[in-house]
């Protein structure tokens, strides 16, 4: 997907900018001596920015605009290392809600629906988007936050809300409350909104089955703006994002180099209007490909595909790189299995172990399974972890992010 001319003009719109504020990437623009770009060839060309710059330029070093002109600021969700404190303003406020209105209209969401908005509120910038993006639709914000079950399904039922914005990890929480509780002819769902993390075809079935829902994946990082940049059709065949606002390009995480549409590699993501924290060739650690064509849908906003992972969570045991997507494509071949894992990783008796927790729904016999999953480890990624089948319902539930994957051999 190439830079058009438009986005080129933009690109040096926010050069300038950069340059008369003299922030982190301003200043990196004038040790190299650039002052614009000209061509496609000159973008590619342009210094990457990276989480790391911006923590370096904690707190508020990466404000592109005068102190009295910036809103609000958000932070990201992180909780290790010094903080991302991302300037926002008027303008990069209304234009978020403008991208997180589309969204919704995406996913076939009008001004008719009502939305319970289940992610946190505060400096994260999921619930507030949520909520902004349906006051500019004209849709019932029902702001719930995070947490207390009992009463996100107390107001399903007595608001009879239509659509559910959550994590994945909620979702799947909230779906199995409402089977425990028998509400599901009770609840007027009908489309979910999920983001925040990485989710697979299973767990989505589930989510679906659980909630009555179709569901719509939703893309978005703090850094850009928040959730509402790009978001899932009802295709199903990747998440168009709005290239009037940032420009995506997918490179070789290993080169830095762009790869042709279709190859998988890393997010890098240019913001084309944004004020308050302009961005240049922003890598993301996101994985992902554009898909090249048009989509079934008719949009004609590019798509890039279901984030696969990051590249910097991938974890490595007996000399094999492994990412937690693909524990999850060998679990999805046994139906008996649920969406729900823990993988493990310790050092025992100078040797390094993984296990892999998995719960199933009990129709087959546990050591058999175990037994089935660890082969089909043996054959597909190189080498055999311990496998314990559990019952459904035993790993925890999150009403955030699920942590799936620990690490414990350098504790």
């Amino acid at each position: 997907m190439q830079i058009s001319d438009t986005q080129l003009d933009l690109v040096n719109r926010q050069i300038e900018r950069l340059l008369s504020s003299n922030n982190f990437y301003g200043q990196r623009l004038r040790e190299a001596g650039i002052g614009g770009v000209d061509s496609r060839e000159a973008f590619a060309s342009l210094p990457f920015s990276s989480k790391q710059d911006l923590r370096d330029a904690y707190p508020l070093g990466l404000a592109a605009v005068p102190e009295e002109k910036i809103v609000r600021i958000h932070s990201s969700s992180g909780t290790t290392g010094t903080p991302v404190i991302v300037p926002y303003t008027a303008k990069d406020v209304e234009d978020w809600a403008i991208q997180f209105a589309r969204c919704y209209e995406m996913a076939g969401i009008t001004s008719a629906d009502r939305i319970q908005i289940t992610p946190g509120y505060g400096l994260w910038t999921a619930g507030i988007g949520f909520q902004a993006g349906a006051e500019r639709l004209g849709a019932m914000a029902v702001p719930m936050g995070p947490g207390n079950t009992e009463k996100q399904l107390q107001f399903m039922v007595d608001m009879q809300t239509t659509v559910i914005c959550a994590t994945s990890s909620y979702a799947l929480l909230l779906s199995e409350a409402i089977e425990k509780r028998g509400l599901r002819d009770k609840i007027a769902l009908r489309r979910g909104i999920i983001g925040s993390e990485r989710w697979g075809e299973k767990i989505r079935r589930r989510i679906n089955e659980g909630l009555g829902i179709e569901s719509f994946d939703i893309y978005g990082l703090t850094e850009i703006y928040g959730p509402g940049i790009g978001i899932s059709c009802s295709e199903g065949e990747g998440m168009h994002v709005w290239d009037d606002f940032i420009y995506v390009e997918i490179i070789d995480p290993e080169t830095g180099e762009n790869v042709p549409d279709g190859e998988w590699g890393e997010i890098v993501i240019t913001t084309l209007v944004k004020e308050g924290a302009p961005l240049i060739r922003f890598r993301t650690h996101d994985l992902s490909r554009i898909i090249p064509g048009p989509c079934p849908c008719g949009s004609p906003f590019p798509r890039i595909d279901t984030i696969r992972g990051r590249s910097d969570d991938m974890f490595k045991i007996h000399g094999v790189n492994v990412f937690p997507r693909q524990v999850e494509e060998v679990l999805a071949l046994f139906p008996q299995l649920s969406s729900e894992y823990q993988v493990r990783l310790s050092h025992l008796e100078g040797r390094d172990t993984m296990r892999i927790y998995v719960e199933t729904d009990g129709t087959q016999d546990f050591l058999d399974t175990a037994d089935a999953v660890a082969h089909e480890f043996k054959s597909r990624i190189g080498f055999t972890p311990l496998v314990k089948v559990v019952e459904l319902g035993v790993l925890p539930r999150s009403e955030k992010k699920t942590k799936r994957v620990f690490d414990e051999r350098y504790e």
